[in-house]
């Protein structure tokens, strides 16, 4: 059971790095604004929805992690169907910390950054 708690943990970064990278990083800004444009102006539901997973970190979480436990057929708390739904869920929610943390970690060193140039400003202007 130990081992399987460690493999939550270990499966949830790669489905946090994907989900991140797709839904924010530049990398994918043109795919992601025909997304958002897509996910705005089609004219049926299913056609908006299936755009906008493309744009949510959560949504496309889910979407991830299903591929991970088909590639990794891996299990938590039970060994049959049970054990696949409570893997995934427990994925997402784990991954979707993850992104929390990695984005308060970002706005934290942006912050950083702003401050440091706004008092270098400060002292070139003393000068």
């Amino acid at each position: 059971m130990e081992s399987h708690i460690y493999n939550l943990f270990i499966l949830a970064l790669p489905v946090a790095c994907i989900a991140w990278t797709v839904t924010k990083e530049e990398i994918f800004r043109e795919a992601r604004e025909f997304c958002v444009g897509k996910s705005k102006d089609c004219n049926k539901l299913i056609k908006r929805k299936f755009f906008y997973v493309f744009t949510c970190e959560y949504c496309f979480s889910h979407y991830v992690t299903l591929i991970i436990l088909l590639i990794t057929k891996y299990t938590l708390l039970y060994d049959d169907w049970r054990g696949y739904i409570v893997a995934g869920f427990s994925i997402v929610w784990m991954a979707n910390v993850y992104m929390s943390l990695y984005n308060i970690i970002r706005i934290d060193l942006k912050k950083e950054k702003i401050r440091v140039a706004k008092e270098e400003s400060e002292l070139k202007n003393e000068s």
